[in-house]
């Protein structure tokens, strides 16, 4: 398997020095004891903003940090670097792109669509992307001047760093639950590697029978009763999902598995925290299945309505936590480094995903193909989960309805 060239930039280690005649006059409130932030912008790509920490003027340097704090990143394939340098257009340019900070005391957010923050200043960072491209690059790490007033100037300091971070990037070529081929982008080429199978466990286990080697099947049932899959829920549910994942010669290289069913929480609708389904993801091993992971999903609250997760990997891999949007837009899912997905979906009323879904998993996380195959699967699981979190007052799609379900 080739990768694909990525690189990516990232921006850490904040802080903000003001000097005390920067103090605001009257009633307003001296940064060192308000929130300061910052936005963070580069060009074709969605505006992030972060805390910025205010650092006491008596400590001259930047406090040493043993770990590089991240602040916002960008993850960019080469149409991304052929854009910005100037590549992609008819009449191309030598001028480098900049990744623009604007720094604000005050808290984050708008009222009435003015920002609630004063602008201390702002700030322009010089990118050499086709040098990044190749190698490490840091492009600053230090203390910078904002402002424009010399005797109450604020300095602020960041460090701007981009590396090569190459992946391999999959594509389905359908929905998971119409039991897609999957195939391995690079460039233009686009070749197949995998293959899907979704059945429901509860409705005919012996299609499992069929996906599974027996001798693997009282394994994999083991992990699965561990999880409370065979107990029966009483309401709302939707439960016994499964997706097993087979190379090119037919053999099973990975399993998702629905082994807590995803139920509504009490007089409600919808999947709460509390009531979070879960999938086991399997993987083959010393002749028998193993677990490579664990995903925990729900549908959050509040005006983001959104699919909040929890993942475990029996790997040595950090679980982060994300959430996105249940209304038009690319859902982008970064689990931890060297792993991220998308799928472009519409609303809750519309009939669903209306692009395929993408997978791309770092270098570091594949040694082979088995590998891969346990992220596809991991992914095909955070899919399907963006559907059985739906309202349950709303109809899923006949590929997502066991059999006996059709015929009422």
């Amino acid at each position: 398997m080739d990768p694909c060239p990525f690189v990516r930039l990232t921006v850490g280690d904040l802080g903000l020095k003001i000097p005390m005649a920067a103090k605001p006059a009257r009633s307003a409130v001296h940064p060192s004891s308000s929130p300061c932030f910052c936005t963070i912008k580069l060009k074709n790509f969605p505006l992030q903003d972060a805390i910025v920490p205010y650092i006491p003027l008596e400590n001259a340097p930047f406090p040493d940090c043993s770990s590089h704090t991240l602040a916002a990143s960008f993850d960019l394939c080469k149409s991304d670097l052929d854009r910005l340098n100037g590549k992609s257009s008819l009449f191309s340019t030598s001028k480098k792109p900049q990744l623009r900070i604007s720094v604000y005391s005050g808290r984050r957010g708008a009222s009435c669509g003015v920002s609630s923050g004063r602008l201390l200043g702002k700030i322009s960072v010089q990118l050499d992307m086709a040098t990044a491209e190749l190698k490490p690059v840091v492009f600053h790490n230090g203390w910078i001047n904002v402002g424009k007033k010399k005797k109450s100037m604020a300095q602020f300091h960041m460090n701007v760093k981009a590396e090569p971070d190459p992946r391999f990037v999959f594509q389905f070529d359908g929905a998971p639950e119409c039991s897609p081929q999957v195939f391995q982008l690079r460039g233009n080429i686009r070749q197949p590697v995998f293959t899907c199978k979704f059945n429901f466990r509860a409705a005919d286990r012996n299609q499992r029978s069929r996906s599974l080697p027996s001798e693997h099947i009282s394994a994999a049932r083991s992990w699965l009763s561990s999880f409370g899959s065979e107990r029966e829920r009483p309401g709302k549910e939707r439960k016994g999902w499964s997706i097993t994942i087979h190379d090119l010669s037919g053999s099973p290289v990975a399993v998702a598995s629905m082994v807590t069913p995803f139920v509504a929480g009490p007089g409600s609708d919808r999947v709460t925290r509390s009531n979070s389904g879960c999938w086991l993801i399997l993987c083959p091993g010393d002749g028998t299945w193993k677990p490579w992971g664990r995903l925990e999903a729900w549908r959050e609250r509040g005006s983001a309505d959104g699919l909040g997760y929890r993942q475990c990997c029996h790997i040595p891999v950090c679980s982060p936590r994300s959430s996105g949007d249940f209304g038009n837009a690319l859902w982008p899912y970064s689990l931890y480094k060297g792993f991220v997905m998308s799928a472009k979906v519409e609303g809750e009323g519309h009939s669903g995903k209306i692009a395929p879904l993408m997978v791309e998993v770092g270098v570091q996380q594949v040694n082979c193909m088995e590998d891969a195959a346990a992220f596809v699967a991991l992914s095909a699981a955070l899919d399907l989960s963006m559907d059985a979190c739906r309202l349950f007052s709303h109809k899923l799609r006949k590929e997502l309805c066991p059999p006996q379900d059709l015929l009422f």
